[in-house]
This record gives C-alpha cells, sequence and structure tokens, in this order.
C-alpha cells in the first residue's frame, strides 16, 4: 500500500504541475520576453512547455515504480546485486563527487569563455531550482515507499539521490550547450551513469532506484526552465529590494542548504 501511495503521489503532483505550467505558459507575455536580457528572442522555445519532454522521464520512473511490486523486476534487482557481491568491486567514493560534475563544467566553460544559453546569475537561478524540485520529490519518496538497501543500512534506498542530482545536472549540461556544441552538452551523461553505476557496486542502491533516480533528475531540471520565466520575475532588476530564496535540502543523513540571490 505504501509503494502505491507513492505512485499515485507522484502521479497526482506530476499532473497538477503540468497543468500549473501550461496554465502559466500561456500567461507568459512574449513582447516582455524582449524587454530582459536574459530571455533572448532568438530561443522561445528554450522555456515552452512540451508534453514529449515527459515521455523518457515517465519511462524511467515508471520502471523504477515497477521495480518495487513486479516479481521479474524485483529478481532482477536482486541478481544484480547477487552478480556484484561475488565479483566484490573496490568500494570507491567518486560517486558523491561526480553528482555534481556535469553542473560544474557549465560554469567552467563559461569560465572558460565558452558560454551557454545564460549568464550566470540565470543558470544558477535554474540549477538551485532544479534541485530544490529534485529533493521535493525525491526526500518524500524515501520516506514513503521505506525500500531497504542492498547493504541494509536504512530504508531510504528508492529513489536514489545521487542519481537524481547527477541526472539533473547532466540535463543542464544538455540543454546549455545543446544548440552550441552538441557534444560537448551529452558529455555529462557518461558520467551520470557512472555515478549510477557506482551506486549499485557501492551496495547502496537497487537497479531500480537508479533508473528512476534518472528519471527524476532529467524532470527536474525539465521543470526548472519551464518554471524559469516566471521566477525570474522574482529577479527583476526593476524591483528595489533585494531577494533571498533559501531552501533546506536532505541527502544520505546530510542536511544543507539551497541560496539563490538576486544580483
Amino acid at each position: 500500500m505504501k509503494k502505491l501511495k507513492a505512485f499515485i503521489l507522484i502521479s497526482l503532483c506530476t499532473f497538477t504541475l503540468v497543468n500549473y505550467l501550461k496554465c502559466q505558459e500561456l500567461k507568459i507575455d512574449s513582447t516582455k520576453l524582449t524587454e530582459k536580457d536574459s530571455l533572448k528572442t532568438e530561443k522561445p522555445n528554450l522555456y515552452t512547455f512540451s508534453y514529449k519532454k515527459l515521455i523518457i522521464p515517465s519511462v524511467l520512473i515508471g520502471y523504477g515504480i515497477a521495480s518495487l511490486e513486479i516479481d521479474g523486476l524485483k529478481q532482477l534487482n536482486l541478481s544484480t546485486q547477487y552478480e556484484i557481491s561475488e565479483h566484490q568491486p573496490d568500494k570507491i567514493k567518486l560517486d558523491n563527487y561526480t553528482q555534481y560534475l556535469p553542473a560544474v563544467m557549465v560554469y567552467g566553460l563559461n569560465w572558460a569563455g565558452i558560454k551557454g544559453k545564460h549568464n550566470l546569475k540565470d543558470r544558477t537561478i535554474i540549477y538551485s531550482t532544479s534541485q530544490l524540485i529534485a529533493a521535493s520529490m525525491v526526500i518524500p519518496l524515501k520516506h514513503i515507499t521505506k525500500e531497504e538497501r542492498p547493504d541494509g543500512s536504512n530504508l531510504q534506498s528508492f529513489p536514489s539521490g545521487h542519481t537524481t542530482t547527477a541526472f539533473s545536472s547532466a540535463q543542464f549540461l544538455y540543454r546549455e550547450y545543446r544548440d552550441t556544441n552538441f557534444w560537448m552538452s551529452i558529455s555529462g551523461y557518461p558520467i551520470a551513469i557512472f555515478t549510477g553505476v557506482y551506486r549499485a557496486l557501492n551496495n547502496k542502491h537497487w537497479v531500480g532506484d537508479i533508473v528512476a533516480g534518472a528519471g527524476f533528475g532529467i524532470l527536474s531540471t525539465e521543470i526548472a526552465y519551464w518554471l524559469y520565466p516566471k521566477i525570474n520575475q522574482w529577479f527583476s532588476k526593476n524591483k528595489k529590494d533585494s531577494v533571498f530564496i533559501i531552501a533546506p535540502f536532505y541527502q544520505d543523513q546530510a542536511f544543507g542548504l539551497g541560496l539563490v540571490k538576486r544580483f
């Protein structure tokens, strides 16, 4: 029943958010976009909502949820972990850092003069939004599903938070550079896959957790781009007062704060 509640919860949240985004899209006046340096007229489709963009993350998330209940997929989880335990690979902690690497690449490339779609302020707003959205989906599901980790350390296995962060970062890199340097834009996905694979090799997640995490990561970044035109209004220069958004996050028994400031 808990897993069924999780499926219902994420379905309702996605449905509500999709409808909200569609309404907001209709409210955005295209003439106002030309008045903002950060929303250039040559990229009108960058923030446009499209149901097609939901296909891949929906399939990945659907597989992950199905792996909680369907015997064949549960057996795949078990057999994969059995194979891993037989070979006893060395446990490394690189996945704690590679989950952020594609996002770091975005800032590094811009610093090196290879410009992406957005300036420092705008891309920081988008990435921070994607991480807040990811946390709002992943953290509740961990506590609702109560899936035990392969190593038995706790009941917060589903979905994989590291993989969610890794794929949200990879999708961020893709969205920033897909029109200027396609091969560079997709270079974050192998890093994200590496992160997910090592979550399994480190005996922290089942295959279904990792697949679902990839879906949540891609979805969170897509939602962040759809929401950006509305959020950007909060940071408009015609407002006299500074604006801060501070939000807590929790991952792997560690708390932190996310901060966005209007410059």
